[in-house]
């Protein structure tokens, strides 16, 4: 079950020196008969995913990505001591749940930051398969921590194309990873310690297909209220054109040392 929007999550015992807040929403976007994206925000599990094949396959797939995060004991009980290696067993089975569901005939992306603490050190378990994307914004500064699995990025990686011919590469939403379609479904991990202050975007890629990178952080620097964050970016996206689905979940930390000081 999502919380309450720009609500603080309520911290298991012994976990009270780290405080979320957290906004999110989802649009179907102007041009898309249906919204095949779907998220999760249940703390400690964050994350969007992107339904790819159409005819209600897409919003399958990327249902079952969620419904099978959801089932996460991490996710029933808000501990913090999920590990990349449980992450990923977790996306097998979606993987092959999924595969099941639908034929092969549909797949979803995946992006988002798993909380997790190490010694009582928190930490962003950022995980990404596809062109969702994982963004972080701190001291003023947004930075894009996920890495596109698509073929654009692949080119740009190797100095075939510029980043703003990228922008307008024709097969620039061709993913070359997904879940439940193609030959692979692992996922890329990082893990990042939490300052104060940080704001983490996770978004499918019809919020960032629409917004650049400095309309992003325009709007995060902008809004203090995650919730209204949220809805400002969705709404920018649609202003812009909303060719895609677009969800986006905006989730804010503060620490103890931050609070004190």
């Amino acid at each position: 079950m999502n919380p309450t929007p720009d609500a603080p999550f309520p911290q298991p015992d012994g976990q009270r020196g780290l405080r979320l807040q957290c906004g999110y929403g989802t649009d179907r976007g102007l041009r898309r008969e249906m919204n095949e994206d779907s998220f999760i925000a249940a703390d400690p599990v964050f994350a969007v995913a992107d339904g790819m094949g159409g005819h209600e396959a897409g919003e399958v797939a990327s249902g079952i990505c969620v419904r099978t995060l959801a089932e996460l004991p991490q996710a029933k009980t808000g501990s913090r001591d999920a590990t990349a290696g449980v992450l990923q067993e977790c996306l097998f089975k979606a993987d092959a749940d999924i595969r099941e569901a639908t034929g092969s005939r549909a797949g979803t992306t995946l992006s988002g930051v798993v909380v997790v603490e190490q010694r009582g050190v928190p930490y962003w378990l950022v995980l990404n398969i596809g062109d969702s994307r994982t963004y972080r914004y701190s001291h003023g500064r947004l930075t894009q921590i996920s890495v596109d699995h698509s073929e654009v990025q692949d080119l740009v990686d190797a100095g075939q194309i510029t980043l703003a011919e990228a922008a307008v590469y024709p097969r620039r939403h061709v993913v070359t990873r997904a879940l439940g379609a193609g030959d692979d479904s692992e996922a890329d991990y990082w893990l990042l310690p939490v300052e104060d202050g940080d704001r983490i975007l996770v978004c499918s890629d019809g919020l960032n297909g629409e917004l650049g990178d400095e309309q992003i952080a325009g709007i995060l620097a902008s809004e203090a209220d995650p919730q209204a964050a949220v809805d400002e970016l969705i709404q920018a996206a649609l202003r812009s054109g909303g060719r895609d689905n677009i969800t986006a979940i905006v989730l804010d930390a503060r620490t103890e040392t931050g609070d004190a000081a």
